[in-house]
């Protein structure tokens, strides 16, 4: 989808698969060849002239349509992307509402304005010994933004997921690349989005959606000379390559990575001595949630020395044993979890505490559960323990001691979040673990678990490389939207000339800074210097 046309290539189409029998979905889809990826930055482009100046209002009313549209058709989007995945309805019916909820944020958000966070410092004309002039900034859009869907959230991180709303919101055009694995989820939310465009007035290039099932359209799309940004979820490898492409540009753009994170779990002696069973219970639930592929998954877990951890451990190996099996996204992701399941077996550094049973059918993308276990000693003195393994599987570090925990948490990399079970002792004689976990991760989870992330006002998540390429900004959220803005500052200018968040007269009643005073003030007296 190229703004409002349709690509006509005759290239060889690719296929989704469904995980639960491993066969080919129809129909094929067909990837975008170079000249039409150049024709969609070039629309985008195009647009941006208007869009970026679109008012808040009408960009409010553009994405709330879309989720209106969205949800009209969701029976049928849930349906596709339920064979395209095998998530179950539940999920897949959340994930929808998620995703209109963003789009529902970012439009109270841009109609209310003050995201703009609009400057005004005003003229000292007599100011000796050199006259202070007259100041103004604001956010302003950066330009065309390709967004890159993600495997593991057909919805909520894909075509009209989070990136998109959020670039969209801002003022951006936006062009996606449909990951691989849904692409026909990917075309019916495309749909809507296009009647969206079309119906609200605004230029085509607003919006395109390409296909592709390699990494050819996509680092094009990063190294076209129109694109002034990106927004990516999925893997090191993937997002590390996008990252260097980005930077390595003659004209370097700000690339958002969202990639890896093993979201460590520190559980200290009082919670475990109080509600031990309990822990295991939620942590069987966090790290087997939506089959181990979430990024916010839970992939180590600390116990501390000195406590009764039997019946912490022993509930936690009875509900691994007892698991359903799971079914992967993508052969990509079944073929990586099993390797790295077995690459942990055989350096024999931990050992398997519990399982699953073995799949009983061998079609499709199918795996059980794996509890592995190590000791403290062996976790510090083997660094790749600590990575990553995309699936149903933590690790489980026993024995650990307070100077133990500490010096794992100062050498641990950037990572999405970082869970603290405890109670007000614990965290007293724990003080300094939160002081440095502060350092390490966007998110500080306390007596809960890190899957399930709230779209709101205050969440983040991001964290410091590598869990995302930018740790000071976050991918869900309100907050999203600074990630594809620049500000830009108007020095005595006229009053006509300024947008209407710099005027005066305040035309949008936001809230201003004003001289450094937080007001909605109207009627901002106009210096002399000033026509």
């Amino acid at each position: 989808m190229i703004g409002f046309r349709d690509g006509a290539t005759e290239v060889e189409p690719f296929h989704a698969t469904n995980p639960a029998t491993g066969e080919h979905l129809p129909p094929g889809f067909f990837p975008a060849t170079p000249e039409e990826t150049d024709l969609a930055a070039r629309l985008a482009a195009d647009a941006f002239a208007v869009y970026s100046r679109t008012s808040g209002k009408e960009k409010a009313a553009f994405l709330r349509k879309i989720a209106n549209k969205i949800e009209s058709v969701a029976s049928e989007v849930i349906d596709r992307a339920g064979q395209e995945t095998a998530l179950p309805q539940a999920r897949l019916q959340g994930e929808t509402a998620r995703t209109c909820g963003q789009l529902r944020l970012f439009a109270t958000v841009v109609e209310e304005g003050s995201w703009v966070a609009a400057r005004i410092d005003r003229a000292v004309p007599d100011r000796k010994p050199l006259p202070k002039p007259d100041l103004r900034s604001m956010l302003r859009p950066l330009g065309p933004v390709v967004v890159f869907g993600a495997s593991n959230f057909p919805l909520a991180f894909s075509v009209a997921g989070g990136d998109t709303a959020s670039a969209l919101a801002a003022g951006n055009p936006v062009v996606v690349k449909a990951h691989a694995a849904h692409p026909g989820t990917a075309e019916l939310v495309g749909c809507a989005v296009r009647e969206s465009v079309r119906e609200c007035g605004l230029p085509e290039g607003v919006f395109s959606l390409l296909f592709g099932a390699g990494a050819r359209v996509g680092a094009a799309l990063v190294k076209h000379p129109l694109v002034k940004a990106g927004g990516f979820t999925g893997s090191r490898s993937a997002g590390r390559t996008l990252m260097d492409l980005a930077a390595s540009r003659s004209e370097p753009i700000p690339f958002y990575a969202e990639m890896s994170s093993t979201n460590p779990v520190f559980i200290l002696p009082g919670a475990l001595r109080e509600r031990g069973e309990r822990i295991a219970a939620g942590l069987h639930s966090s790290f087997t949630m939506g089959a181990g592929q979430f990024c916010t998954k839970p992939g180590m877990v600390f116990l501390a020395d000195d406590t009764d951890e039997a019946p912490f451990r022993n509930k936690l190996r009875e509900l691994v044993e007892a698991s359903a099996e799971f079914r992967l996204l993508t052969a990509n992701i079944h073929s990586s979890y099993q390797s790295a399941v077995a690459n942990r077996k055989s350096r024999g550094t931990a050992t398997i505490a519990a399982q699953a049973a073995e799949p009983s059918d061998s079609r499709g993308f199918a795996v059980g559960s794996i509890l592995f276990e190590t000791d403290s000693t062996s976790f510090l003195k083997n660094p790749g323990l600590d990575a990553e393994i995309f699936g149903p599987t933590t690790l489980l570090v026993r024995n650990t001691k307070r100077d133990e925990m500490l010096e794992i948490a100062r050498n641990l990399e950037g990572h999405l979040t970082a869970t603290i079970h405890g109670t007000d002792r614990d965290l007293r004689e724990f003080a300094e673990l939160i002081s440095i976990l502060e350092g390490k991760v966007g998110r500080l989870v306390f007596n809960d678990f890190p899957t399930g992330v709230e779209v709101s006002h205050a969440m983040v998540h991001g964290g410091p490389y590598p869990s995302t390429s930018d740790g000071r900004s976050t991918s869900v959220g309100s907050q999203a939207i600074f990630r594809f803005t620049r500000a830009v500052c108007y020095q005595g200018f006229p009053d006509r000339a300024l947008p209407d968040e710099l005027k005066d007269a305040n035309p949008l009643g936001i809230w201003r800074m004003v001289d450094g005073q937080m007001t909605q003030e109207v009627n901002v007296p106009a210096s002399s210097s000033r026509a």
